[in-house]
């Protein structure tokens, strides 16, 4: 018998899953050495002119996996840095479906970056290795264990952070083909992406009763998770650095959010729900671009 599924107007579809995240950055070509050369993303396009809301910007780079986009560079010399406490991007956390293909870029970073390797951990649910970038933007690289090795107790998933030694992790997973070249033809894709936002109610009363994701774990005051479908999240939004933020000025970080949702229904009820909650969006008959109350933005659109 073929399982039903429910649809609810309150939800986003269970099989909506994160695309690419722009980054608006101030050396286009170093970025996308970093990109490129030491996470290990392959050059998918490149553009000449491209735009970002109502604001052109020139030259674009766009990187990513096996055709699938990643990460989106956006050369935008003329801004500057946010201030100290800026709401914004926390990390973009890159999914890799393999250790030994996690491993392989972890061994590139270790390589060519160092430097740049902020800590490591284990959440139980997953593995992951935290960088920061060249100008400043969080980097989670990780890979999951299968559903069925985590815990959910009251709705909520159980997840930690224990201690993971890179240096055993490669000695496990890494392999000498991945050691002695790049080897990038493993699929990697946006698994999620966390944000520093001004407070967590509000980021709650957006992400979940707007948006119309699922809580899956509250860190009290100070981080939200969801997610849809039963992932452990597809976002994040923490205080950690930016309690009591407001809404963001023009600044290099975070462009765009981008989430790709199954169908055009998908697309419409959550066009309307938003509308209900109060928020403006951008409709083009195609896509549907909306902001977070600390003016992070979100593009949605069909496809994975």
């Amino acid at each position: 018998m073929n399982e039903v599924i429910e649809v609810r107007a309150d939800k986003l579809a269970a099989d909506t899953a994160m695309g690419a995240v722009t980054l608006l950055v101030g050396d286009l070509d170093g970025m996308t050495r970093y990109y490129r050369d030491v996470v290990t993303l392959d050059v998918l396009a490149a553009d000449d002119r491209s735009a970002l809301g109502d604001r052109a910007v020139t030259n674009s780079v766009t990187l990513g996996r096996v055709g699938r986009p990643i990460v989106v560079l956006q050369h935008d010399p003329a801004l500057t840095h946010a201030s100290p406490g800026s709401a914004g991007l926390y990390h973009t956390a890159i999914l890799f479906e393999t250790q030994a293909a996690l491993a392989a870029a972890l061994y590139s970073v270790a390589r060519h970056a160092p430097e740049t390797f902020t800590g490591s951990a284990d959440h139980l649910v997953s593995q992951a290795f935290y960088f920061t970038d060249p100008e400043g933007n969080g980097i989670e690289l990780y890979w999951d264990r299968d559903r069925t090795d985590w815990s959910w107790v009251h709705g909520q998933v159980e997840m930690s952070t224990l201690h993971l030694d890179p240096n055993a992790f490669l000695g496990r997973h890494l392999t000498e083909e991945a050691a002695e070249a790049r080897v990038t033809q493993d699929a990697a894709s946006v698994g999620h992406v966390h944000l520093s936002v001004g407070d967590v109610a509000t980021a709650r009363a957006f992400y979940v009763d707007a948006l119309g994701f699922d809580e899956t774990l509250s860190v009290g005051d100070q981080a939200v998770f969801v997610s849809a479908g039963g992932y452990h999240h597809h976002m994040a939004m923490n205080v950690w650095s930016s309690r009591g933020a407001g809404p963001r000025m023009p600044a290099l970080g975070l462009g765009r959010v981008d989430l790709a949702l199954p169908d055009d229904d998908a697309i419409g009820s959550l066009g309307e729900r938003l509308r209900a909650h109060g928020f403006a969006v951008r409709d083009d008959g195609r896509t549907l671009g909306f902001s977070d109350p600390w003016n992070n933005r979100i593009l949605a659109s069909v496809g994975h």
